[in-house]
């Protein structure tokens, strides 16, 4: 005991330089403590109101606390919170239903993250060529500005290098080309390559959206040479672009697809989505996840899924977006500092001349909360229920932002 007494001592004498925090430091966190969340809007601790086009990335996509996934939680949370995948989870079985009934896919693998879904993917694709095909083949192909995740195959896997510093080595089986050249892509192809992964739009990247043609391109260049496609959804996925999925805006159907954030309406989630044929791939003890598709979360996607069935929400987001880009454009049309409007749904890009994290950090003191996409982009991604005097109202902030640092700029 008293060894313990002396050691509390020694934490109380810490000295005052030293960081009062108890988390790592991994986040450059904004100095804003949001504490209440109702539709588009926040409140922070200190009773300020915020216009909320951020979304937590692209996970509250029915905006802060949707009641009728409020609501099933409620119930659930007096039923059952959690059993191991070992038992039968009726739950997994309904929401799994659901998605499969809006998409092209035929089977789902559950789990908590947008990183655990990518990594599925990957597993799935590598055990089917192994396992099924015979082939032996491992590696996956990605893009430059991609990005899927930060575990170490999904960092791997992303196009950035910046997300790669100081984890080497990395795993092997993975090769990244630039995005649009179907040369380069051919040339990597090898005996060895199991699956193209692709994002429809580059979110983290820069909002940079995949051409149609290099997309269709891409899909057939997988069933000429036996690949699988796998199209990462986590945050173009679940309306977020004005159809249940990106791929659909495409023509294509992926072999394997990946979904997150807007899945649950905040609550942690993720899944793994494939064709009829993956299945043999994927048996048991295979893969798996302790918190994965517990009653909790699979209650939130079946909330989130039914509601959005419900209001027709990615019909809802496509008229929106089509508002927000006429706003945008008619308002920022002739800007120097502009260089490009782009994106997809309500996954918004404005491409800038120059860094805009003061134009972020400008627009949060003003009530609005947006985030950048790379150093030079601003990136607006508002709920699929956001209304058209919610979207003139950031418009016209996002406007102010940029004419007054434009001024600024050729005074």
């Amino acid at each position: 005991m008293a060894n313990l007494v002396g050691q509390h001592d020694q934490l109380k004498d810490k000295p005052k330089d030293q960081p009062t925090s108890a988390l790592f430091p991994t986040y450059a966190r904004y100095p804003i403590s949001l504490v209440k969340g109702q539709g588009s809007w926040l409140w922070d601790d200190q009773g300020n109101k915020y216009l909320d086009f951020m979304c937590g990335l692209a996970v509250t996509n029915l905006g802060h606390a949707p009641e009728k996934v409020k609501e099933k939680l409620k119930q659930q949370l007096d039923e059952l919170w959690h059993v191991s995948n070992l038992f039968q989870i009726p739950n997994q079985e309904k929401a799994a239903s659901l998605l499969t009934s809006v998409s092209c896919a035929d089977a789902v693998f559950f789990c908590n993250s947008g990183a655990e879904a990518n990594e599925a993917a990957i597993k799935l694709a590598r055990r089917y060529h192994q396992k099924v095909k015979g082939t032996g083949r491992y590696e996956v192909i990605t893009f430059n500005q991609s990005f899927h995740g930060r575990t170490l195959a999904t960092l791997t896997a992303t196009g950035q290098d910046k997300v790669k510093e100081g984890f080497l080595p990395l795993p092997a089986g993975f090769k990244t080309v630039p995005l649009h050249d179907l040369d380069a892509l051919k040339a990597a192809i090898s005996d060895q390559t199991a699956a193209i992964m692709l994002e429809m739009v580059l979110a983290e990247g820069g909002v940079l959206v995949a051409q149609p043609e290099f997309v269709q391109a891409v899909a057939e260049l997988c069933k000429q040479e036996g690949l699988l496609l796998i199209i990462d959804e986590i945050q173009t996925g679940m309306g977020r672009t004005g159809k249940w999925f990106a791929h659909e805006h495409y023509g294509v159907e992926p072999d394997i697809f990946t979904v997150a954030k807007g899945i649950a309406s905040g609550f942690p989630a993720g899944a793994m989505l494939g064709k009829e044929y993956l299945r043999e791939a994927f048996t048991a003890g295979s893969h798996g996840s302790t918190f994965g598709g517990t009653p909790l979360a699979t209650a939130a996607i079946i909330a989130t899924i039914e509601t959005m069935k419900e209001d027709d929400v990615p019909k809802l987001a496509a008229k929106a977006s089509e508002y927000l880009f006429a706003k945008l454009n008619e308002e920022l049309k002739g800007n120097p500092f502009v260089k490009e409007i782009r994106g997809l749904g309500l996954l918004v890009g404005i491409e800038c001349v120059e860094p805009v994290g003061t134009l972020v950090l400008e627009g949060q003191q003003r009530g609005l909360l947006f985030i950048n996409a790379g150093p030079n982009v601003i990136r607006l991604l508002p709920n699929l229920y956001v209304t058209e005097q919610e979207i003139d109202q950031a418009v016209a902030i996002v406007a102010d932002l940029i004419r007054e640092h434009t001024k600024v700029k050729t005074v």
